[in-house]
């Protein structure tokens, strides 16, 4: 099943809307593209402008920095990925299905592949996207002047993820004290221990074949051993 989804962006984050021009679409679809072939360190606009067919600065026109177009990038994805969890699960009525739908996702399992990785070429490749977030995603927030970036509303993407994410783990267990904190443990789990398992082996138990149904078991044993726990 293939369907468009329009995702509305922090406007803080362009100088140009990039959806309001086929240069600005081509810029993002081809910067993920960038960022996932050579990672964030090596990419530059000069890079992408090549990639593109275009002069360098007609990317400035759209966006200041890579890193503000690397946040563009994941919080596109964190908004997605949150229309997914609400698309997934508005049909389901037991709350801890609703919770083991959401690790699947974390981990996309299950995804239908028109979905995760398109081909169209006004599509968003969502497998190297997915890369992209697994590999590069805490650059985004990790930096000296995240506290200015957050008063921007910069991450309010992800912070809306995981404040969903923390809401379903309170339909399963109202009392339990830490739901935002187990939330975004779950989210930087899942994305952490990927990363690990194709990259420095030695700090996971997982195996890049099959390693995803592995981590899926893991995060599982995660979130409901700790809601088993008695009430702190």
């Amino acid at each position: 099943m293939e369907y468009t989804v329009h995702i509305r962006m922090n406007a803080n984050l362009y100088l140009r809307n990039p959806d309001s021009s086929e240069l600005g679409r081509k810029i993002v679809r081809q910067g993920i593209l960038m960022f996932a072939d050579i990672g964030f360190e090596e990419a530059t606009f000069k890079k992408l402008a090549e990639r593109i067919g275009t002069k360098e600065a007609s990317i400035y026109r759209y966006f200041e920095s890579k890193h503000r177009l690397l946040i563009y990038i994941v919080d596109w994805y964190w908004q997605w990925m949150e229309y997914q969890l609400v698309y997934e699960t508005h049909n389901l009525t037991d709350p801890k299905e609703k919770l083991e739908r959401a690790l699947h996702l974390l981990l996309h399992i299950d995804l239908p592949e028109t979905i995760r990785t398109s081909d169209s070429a006004d599509g968003i490749d969502l497998k190297a996207l997915h890369g992209i977030v697994v590999h590069e995603a805490s650059k985004a927030y990790l930096t000296h002047h995240v506290t200015e970036d957050n008063s921007q509303h910069l991450f309010k993407p992800y912070k809306d993820l995981c404040n969903r994410l923390a809401r379903m783990i309170q339909d399963v267990r109202p009392q339990y004290a830490f739901a935002r904190s187990l939330a975004s443990t779950l989210v930087e789990t899942a994305h952490y221990q990927t990363f690990f398992m194709q990259h420095l082996p030695s700090l996971t138990n997982f195996e890049p074949t099959g390693g995803a149904s592995q981590l899926l078991l893991f995060l599982r044993h995660l979130l409901f051993s700790a809601l088993h726990q008695p009430a702190v």
